[in-house]
């Protein structure tokens, strides 16, 4: 019993990078496709119209000298 024990620990062991690296794998392709998703919609309603026509030119200061 104790040597299964022993076994499973070092199976288990060398197996949790590569376990670990497959869920943050899986976790990031979802992050992705969920910001994919909400950043069109929340840049379109914080986004100003833009203007249709510009107005005059700005004069610049007169130099004193």
């Amino acid at each position: 019993m104790s040597g299964t024990m022993v076994v499973g620990s070092l199976v288990l062991y060398t197996r949790i990078p590569s376990i670990t690296k497959h869920y943050m794998s899986e976790l990031q392709t979802e992050l992705t496709k969920v910001l994919a998703d909400m950043v069109p919609d929340k840049i379109d309603d914080v986004m100003p119209e833009l203007p249709k026509a510009t107005g005059p030119a700005v004069e610049l200061p007169k130099s004193p000298f």
